[in-house]
């Protein structure tokens, strides 16, 4: 990312995102938002209420220990032993300290278990949606984030205002649907994504089942190439984020990512021990596993093994989200900066166009 107090190195057509990274203090740090997608049942809510949990601001485990022998001592004295060690209590202007803030934009869930300060089911009712319109689970899913992006730049308002008044938590989690071609592959879901990576350093976090990719290299593939595929869709630095890893270790996925030898040997055994593979579908999975090998050697730096359940990883993986909005965002910012000056471009060329063409007609009729 920009290093703080540094000419910002473009033009005038500039995204907010760039002039708030600019203005960023160590005390102040710009809010990172980290958008969390993955296929159903990969984990993400249970992750998302981990991550969240995990910025609440405890006591230091020495403090505990200590404020534990007081306790203790008030206790044989026979007073004021009732009282337990609590969490610190955020502070109101320092965003280090504040629980992470979070989005939730699956309007089908039922409930959350983390606490979702916006929540698109306040504004869209999921199943008036299905009825009204007649509409399936995934149609219904669709419009309800058509609906709600129309009033999208409300949220960034209110995010904006936050930001600016010292009162937005340093890292700021989006839920999304669990049927993830309903938000990544519709333009509502461009919109969303795009409207908040323009405002706030934003980082895709794809999450896979790891146990699900155990039972077949040909699923571990199948999570990699939609990894891939998503972030072509939409350009933002890519996190790969191995869940349950309390069931299963991600060992194995990390060393496919890094030795095309140990995957091809992982289709053999599959082959050999479960009929899995062979013909056709073998040969394409192979050569995609080769296809895919810059695209590992790129992004294998930013994948990481979580537990939701236990916790376990979580560290490493803020470590891996702070690393990848430093390194990768400002590849995101040019490329958007590019876009901006192509659109702003062709509507100069649509201009001078049109005045062409009214010159033209009024040369005509004079």
């Amino acid at each position: 990312m920009f290093e703080q107090g540094s000419d910002i190195p473009f033009g005038r057509s500039l995204p907010p995102v760039v002039e708030r990274i600019a203005k960023q203090t160590e005390d102040n740090p710009t809010p990172i938002c980290v958008l969390v997608v993955g296929m159903a049942g990969s984990g993400k809510t249970t992750l998302m209420s981990a991550l969240q949990e995990s910025t609440y601001p405890y006591e230091d485990e020495e403090e505990e220990q200590g404020e534990g022998e007081q306790e203790q001592a008030q206790e044989e004295e026979g007073g004021g032993g009732d009282k337990k060690p609590a969490a610190k209590e955020p502070s109101s202007s320092d965003p280090n300290t504040m629980p992470a803030y979070c989005i939730n934009l699956d309007p089908a869930t039922l409930e959350v278990p983390y606490n979702a300060s916006i929540d698109i089911r306040d504004t869209v009712k999921y199943k008036e949606v299905m009825s009204q319109h007649k509409l399936g689970p995934n149609g219904a899913i669709m419009t309800s984030l058509n609906l709600y992006a129309t009033k999208f730049d409300q949220v960034i308002r209110i995010l904006e205002n936050r930001a600016d008044n010292h009162n937005l938590s340093k890292y700021l989690l989006v839920d999304t649907p669990g049927q993830i071609e309903a938000f990544t592959w519709s333009a509502s879901g461009t919109i969303l994504s795009e409207s908040l990576a323009s405002t706030f350093p934003t980082v895709l976090v794809f999450v896979v089942d790891t146990v699900r990719c155990a039972s077949s290299p040909n699923t571990f593939m199948s999570n990699m190439l939609y990894a891939c595929s998503m972030y072509y869709r939409t350009r933002l630095p890519l996190v790969i984020c191995f869940n349950k890893t309390d069931v299963v270790s991600h060992e194995f996925c990390m060393e496919w990512m890094r030795d095309y030898e140990a995957f091809q040997e992982a289709l053999d055994n599959a082959r050999s021990n479960e009929g899995e593979g062979g013909g056709f579908y073998d040969s394409l999975t192979r050569s995609l596993s080769l296809v895919l090998d810059e695209f590992y050697n790129q992004f294998q730096q930013n994948a990481c093994g979580v537990s939701a359940m236990t916790g376990d990883g979580i560290e490493e993986f803020w470590k891996v989200i702070d690393q990848a909005a430093k390194n990768d965002f400002a590849d995101y910012i040019d490329d958007l900066r590019h876009r901006i000056e192509e659109q702003e471009a062709k509507q100069k060329a649509m201009a001078r166009a049109g005045v062409m063409q009214f010159q033209k007609d009024t040369d005509e009729s004079s």
